[in-house]
């Protein structure tokens, strides 16, 4: 490379940080402005506002992502997913979908994603942000706050799309010959099978009290949810379903987009149905010792 083309990439990325530089400076000199209290349903059946969603910090991020007919905000989703822990560390986090709770919760699960979510498919929430128009949802991000008396401010916004600052793979692709024109988001983390590895693991315990102290203080797993017999935990980015059961099994967890392909595979490899739930949601046992929720991801 001639020292020539070399200054003038340099004077070009000096100049492209000075104009992001501005462009926040920008951002954040539009006047805030005060939002309602959104209410929402979570991706795991829970009724929240957009108040709750900030959680002990007094800012929040919000993205809002089209929902997983988009693969390419799938790849934006997996993306923030790496950095969910840094995130949460400064602010609140949460992904908005016009999704229905049941779709989000078999994706997230599929995609291993950590962050929480949100439907917004009863809300006018995302046409409030700017980001619907009509039956048309444009990806992108918000940013707020909340003051002393619970108050909830709208504090900047920005668009997704490719060649942003929001998604690693597209300045990773543009340094490549063939460039970043002709990538096609893929949707599945595993192409070489049916089955999707969740981040959901089942565990049955015959001393459940005992079990479930073990594995708060022990362990460290943080409780997330509690119920008479199941006390749900996540660490590390996955959930471990604690249950009170008659002898102690763990249980991992397969999402399938065709359910009866998977299932015809299974059982003609000599796995054997264990329980079953619903019609497209069982328990299996492999002839080598795995044991394994089957599933199909909700459309």
């Amino acid at each position: 490379m001639s020292s020539d083309l070399k200054s003038q990439i340099e004077a070009l990325q000096n100049e492209i940080l000075e104009k992001k530089k501005k462009l926040t400076e920008l951002r954040m000199s539009v006047p805030e402005r005060v939002v309602h209290n959104y209410e929402f349903t979570t991706s795991t059946h829970q009724q929240t506002t957009l108040c709750e969603l900030f959680g002990n910090k007094k800012e929040l991020i919000v993205v809002h992502n089209m929902g997983k007919g988009c693969s390419y905000c799938t790849m934006w989703a997996d993306g923030i997913n790496g950095v969910f822990h840094h995130l949460i560390a400064k602010a609140g986090f949460v992904l908005a979908s016009p999704d229905t709770p049941e779709v989000q919760e078999d994706f997230s699960a599929s995609r291993k994603w950590q962050f929480p979510m949100i439907s917004t498919k009863e809300s006018t929430f995302t046409e409030d942000m700017g980001f619907q128009n009509g039956k048309y949802h444009h990806p992108g991000v918000s940013t707020f706050r909340k003051d002393n008396e619970g108050n909830i401010y709208l504090i900047a916004q920005a668009p997704f799309g490719p060649g942003d600052d929001f998604c690693l793979t597209w300045p990773l692709f543009d340094l490549l010959p063939s460039g970043s024109n002709d990538v096609v988001a893929k949707q599945n983390l595993n192409s070489r099978s049916l089955f999707q590895l969740t981040n959901n693991i089942a565990v049955g315990v015959t001393d459940y009290p005992n079990a479930v102290e073990f594995y708060e203080n022990i362990l460290g797993m943080k409780s997330e949810q509690t119920l008479e017999k199941e006390t749900k935990f996540s660490m590390s980015g996955t959930n471990f379903f604690l249950e009170e059961s008659t002898e102690n099994n763990t249980f991992f967890e397969f999402a399938v987009e065709e359910f009866e392909a998977a299932m015809n595979l299974l059982l003609e490899n000599n796995c054997v149905i264990t329980k079953k739930f619903a019609e497209k949601s069982v328990m299996i046992a492999d002839p080598y010792g795995l044991k394994f929720h089957l599933f199909e991801i909700a459309k």
